[in-house]
Parts: C-alpha cells; sequence; structure tokens
C-alpha cells in the first residue's frame, strides 16, 4: 500500500489525505460491536487498472469481533482490497460494507469508524511518539479532553508509554509498528486494518508485535482485518480467507481448512524429482507437484505409506519427510502451487507487464 495516511476526508480513487480536519464530525465514541450484519461485508467487488484485473468478484464477511486474516502472495490482490475497504480506492463495480456503512456512498462514515496501518511507515520521524499521536488525535476530532486519558491508555497497549517523548527517528522497526497499531487505535475505531503488519520485522519482533495484537483483542472491542503471506501468522487468526490471482479460493478456520485436506504432506527428494513425478503418478495414482527442490505429494496414512514407497519406486530417494497438512498444503491444495512460487510468478508477470510495473511504483 502507500505510506498516505486515510483522513476522514480523503477522496475516493486516491491514497492523498485531505489534511482538512474541520470537517463535521459531531460524535466520537469508543469501539462498538455492530449489533446486526457484518462488520465488513463484500459483495461481487471488483478491480480492474487498465487490463489488469486486480480484483475478481470476491464474496466474504466478517463479523463483528473477529480476527480475520486475508492470506495471498504478494500481488495477488489483498493490499487493492483494503484499499477500497478503507475508500482509498473506488471499486470498479460490486458493494462493499464497513461498520455497516457503503464505501463508496457512506466514505467519511467508514473512515471514521477505521484505523488503518499500512505496510510501510507513515509516521513522522522527527516528532515524538506522543506528538505523533496528538496529530492524529486532532485529525480524526477525538475531544480534547479525551486525548490524555486514551493516548497513555494506547500507549501503555503497545509498550511505548515510557518512550512518549522520544522521537520516532529513535525507534526501532519494531517499536514504529507497536507505535502505529496505537495510532490506528487512537479514535476507538470499530474495525482497524492491518496491511502486512510485521514485513520486514525479524522472528522475535513479529512475535512481539503478535503479543501486542491478542493483547488489544482482550481489551479492545474491536474487529481485525489484516492481510499476511507469512502462513504462521495466519494461524492467529479466528477465520482466513485465502487469495489468488484476485479471487478468494477458500474460506474457513486455520484448523478447518487443514481438516479439509485430511492427508498427509509427503515430500521426497530423488537423483530425478521430474522422473520421480511421473513414477508416482503410472505407478501411485498420485499426483506430485516438484517446488523448492522436493517433490511434494499428500497422502492418508503417510507413515504407513512410506515403506511402500522405498520398496516400490524405481528411482533411489536421498531423502523424505512426511508432515501433518499445513497452511502451506492448503495453499497448494486450492492453488496448485506454493505461496512462494506464486510470489515468482507474479514477479515474473511484473517484469513483462509495463502496466504492472507502473502500479506497482505508486
Amino acid at each position: 500500500m502507500t505510506s498516505d495516511t486515510a483522513m476522514p476526508n480523503a477522496e475516493p480513487g486516491s491514497s492523498k489525505a485531505s489534511l482538512d480536519h474541520h470537517a463535521p464530525n459531531t460524535t466520537w465514541t469508543r469501539a462498538e460491536a455492530t449489533s446486526t450484519g457484518a462488520a465488513v461485508e463484500v459483495i461481487d467487488l471488483h478491480k480492474r487498472y487498465g487490463e489488469l484485473d486486480a480484483v475478481k468478484g470476491i464474496n466474504l464477511s466478517v463479523a463483528p469481533g473477529e480476527t480475520f486474516g486475508f492470506l495471498g502472495p504478494n500481488g495477488a490482490g489483498k493490499s487493492t482490497t483494503i484499499k477500497i475497504l478503507c475508500t482509498l480506492v473506488a471499486p470498479t463495480s460490486g458493494l462493499a460494507q464497513v461498520a455497516g456503512y457503503d464505501v463508496v456512498k457512506s466514505r467519511n462514515e467508514v473512515r471514521r469508524r477505521i484505523g488503518l496501518v499500512f505496510q510501510d511507515t507513515t509516521l513522522d520521524d522527527y516528532l515524538t511518539a506522543e506528538e505523533n499521536l496528538r496529530f492524529h488525535a486532532d485529525l480524526y476530532g477525538v475531544p480534547r479532553k479525551a486525548v490524555k486519558s486514551r493516548l497513555q491508555e494506547v500507549m501503555e497497549m503497545v509498550g511505548l508509554w515510557e518512550r512518549r517523548k522520544s522521537e520516532v527517528k529513535t525507534f526501532s522497526g519494531g517499536m514504529k509498528r507497536r507505535l502505529e497499531i496505537g495510532r490506528g487505535l487512537l479514535h476507538a475505531p470499530r474495525v482497524l486494518f492491518l496491511d502486512e503488519p510485521t514485513v520486514g520485522l525479524d522472528p522475535q519482533t513479529r512475535s512481539h508485535i503478535w503479543n501486542y495484537i491478542h493483547e488489544l483483542r482482550k481489551r479492545e472491542d474491536i474487529t481485525i482485518f489484516l492481510t499476511t503471506h507469512y502462513m504462521d501468522e495466519a494461524e492467529n487468526c479466528d477465520r482466513i480467507a485465502i487469495i489468488d490471482n484476485g479471487q478468494i479460493v477458500a474460506v474457513d478456520t486455520p484448523e478447518a481448512l487443514k481438516a479439509s485436506i485430511g492427508k498427509d504432506r509427503v515430500e521426497i527428494q530423488t537423483d530425478s524429482n521430474s522422473d520421480t513425478v511421473n513414477a508416482l503418478k503410472s505407478h501411485f495414482g498420485l499426483d506430485a507437484t516438484e517446488s523448492e527442490g522436493v517433490v511434494a505429494f499428500h497422502v492418508s496414512g503417510g507413515e504407513q505409506f512410506v515403506p511402500r514407497l522405498f520398496s516400490e519406486l524405481s528411482l533411489p530417494i536421498r531423502s523424505i519427510r512426511v508432515a501433518r497438512p499445513t497452511l502451506d498444503d492448503v495453499f497448494m491444495n486450492y492453488t496448485g502451487r506454493t505461496i512462494r512460487d506464486a510470489e515468482s510468478s507474479i514477479s515474473e508477470r511484473m517484469a513483462t507487464n509495463p502496466w504492472m510495473r507502473a502500479r506497482s511504483r505508486r
């Protein structure tokens, strides 16, 4: 996504923010779950850029209070969908509602009820952490009498209260991400959008960020909608939607999606992986794929199948691994490729498509 901040009066179809914070904003309340209907509702949503179909008729519904994950490779349409839901980009067709308001017809009402943490930092490095949050509070019309207590509340929640007087340029990447999450919560939104919240962070910092996200779920009455291409992060969500090439291919809880495969994943290496794929098909009737240097396939009772594999496969096996289904397996099951292969394919298309290259620079 772009590094511009979504302000209550930004024009649709653009990620440029309006700094006119004197527009009507007569109410400010803590987040509250909608009594009826979904927190996010999307029906037959399309977004087209010239010859590129970025979003191809997706449908989804997110319940109030849910942590919903949008899982897919970079370039699959995740960020485009979030831009539409946050009123930064107008859809080509279809319906999208957030907190009960249409993202096209009632964009200002939507903006007052959402928080957004971009993939790229949007903090002012030369302001202190507290100054960044106070500026945000002013833009969103948070009453002055509520700012002090709310600011302390969210900064303590993300563990930065003691550093409130420090300039942001002295913060680590993980601290900046935590501060941005706190800023997104400051005006008490109903829905918090997190676009790749831990991208570029080391594993330990990523774990800490997720601890803070779990904590805010306990303390804030809020719906969280996040995008990620990290399989392990998707495990933290109540439900996930797998998106590939602009289309949703599966939606369910992580456990239900893994259970839907119902088979173990077996990975083997031989002297000729391509010959192994053919042999598994002809002799065992198995559809195998070669990816990242190994041949992978799914079979019921993987551990029991291994002895038969050694005795009947004509090619010598150099290594073998059996694992229970993971979200990687789910992605491969629904798309026929791993998420890394999908990202490589998208990168190749961007390298040869001038329109896609131009979009990636915006």
